[in-house]
């Protein structure tokens, strides 16, 4: 199964968030000084297992963004799968050997794991999925050239994001 490495303040966090029906990291109620819940934030977010999302309620605000305002921070399937909340899910292409045998996924795979950064809202970036499996750049490129796109047939979109880069999804053919 994939592992990422949490502190125990990440694991906290992540953990609270998770236990919420909304997934919702504010209110923090874990005990930290200073700037660390900022800090924590922002490496759950480089390593997208927290997301963005505009906020509805003034106490669950993070920060203010021009264009869509109030925004919050929410735990992503992918949190759930590093916490062994959940597996990671299965691809939703059939894919297929060369030979015509069905390709199965594994949970818990890289693959598997990428998906489901894939498949939440807001996508991921290559940075974000360079740094949860561990890969380089180039790698996570090639993976979703190479074995998303042209061996599970899976359609992928990207977007430029202020602030983040370029984001990429999986989308309904």
């Amino acid at each position: 199964m994939f592992h990422v490495q949490l502190s125990p303040a990440q694991t906290a966090i992540l953990s609270t968030a998770c236990d919420r029906e909304d997934g919702l990291v504010f209110p923090v109620t874990a005990k930290l000084k200073g700037g660390a819940v900022g800090n924590v934030c922002k490496s759950l977010l480089k390593h997208g297992l927290i997301e963005e999302v505009v906020a509805t309620d003034h106490n669950t605000v993070y920060r203010h963004d021009e264009q869509r305002g109030p925004v919050t921070l929410r735990a992503t399937t992918t949190a759930q799968v590093v916490l062994g909340i959940t597996k990671a899910p299965k691809a939703q292409a059939t894919a297929q050997h060369h030979d015509g045998r069905p390709d199965h996924q594994h949970h818990g795979s890289k693959q598997a794991v990428l998906i489901a950064m894939l498949q939440a809202e807001g996508g991921a970036t290559i940075a974000e999925i360079a740094t949860t499996l561990g890969w380089q750049p180039h790698t996570s490129r090639g993976v979703l050239s190479g074995v998303l796109k042209k061996k599970l047939g899976l359609t992928i979109t990207s977007e430029k994001i202020d602030g983040r880069g370029r984001a990429y999804k999986i989308t309904a053919p």
